[in-house]
């Protein structure tokens, strides 16, 4: 069954895809199942350039990617940032090669996870509650 939230990549053609309604059905693309993506909190040698990094900041959160900045480079790359606030609500922001590895949202809600997702190394999550 997919579940909200989650995040599917087809081995084959490299779409990813996130639910937003849950099913029963399994995700299927290129005639294949899709690879579910786990959220990742600790990885040996990765963390510190992978793992959200939320601070407060003037105009609500910002999240920076890793204690060490994440390469921006055209073949390694943070793909996008999102916050799920405690009422419910998800912010995303999409970035290209050429940004900076971090996103500012302008949020006055309590923030309670951050996620982001590498281009190589998949999907990490900071929980916050």
């Amino acid at each position: 069954m997919a579940k909200r939230g989650e995040v599917y990549k087809c081995q084959i053609c490299g779409i990813i895809t996130e639910i937003l309604h849950e099913g029963e059905d399994e995700m299927v693309c290129c005639n294949q199942p899709m690879t579910l993506m786990q959220e990742k909190t600790a990885e040996e040698g990765l963390t510190e350039k992978h793992l959200p990094v939320v601070e407060k900041s003037e105009k609500g959160i910002l999240v920076k990617i890793g204690s060490v900045p994440h390469p921006m480079e055209e073949t390694h790359w943070i793909e996008w940032v999102e916050i799920q606030t405690a009422s419910g609500k998800i912010m995303k922001k999409f970035l290209k090669p050429s940004d900076t590895p971090e996103v500012e949202f302008d949020t006055g809600e309590k923030v309670i996870a951050a996620r982001e997702y590498c281009n190589l190394h998949g999907l990490w999550v900071t929980r916050l509650l």
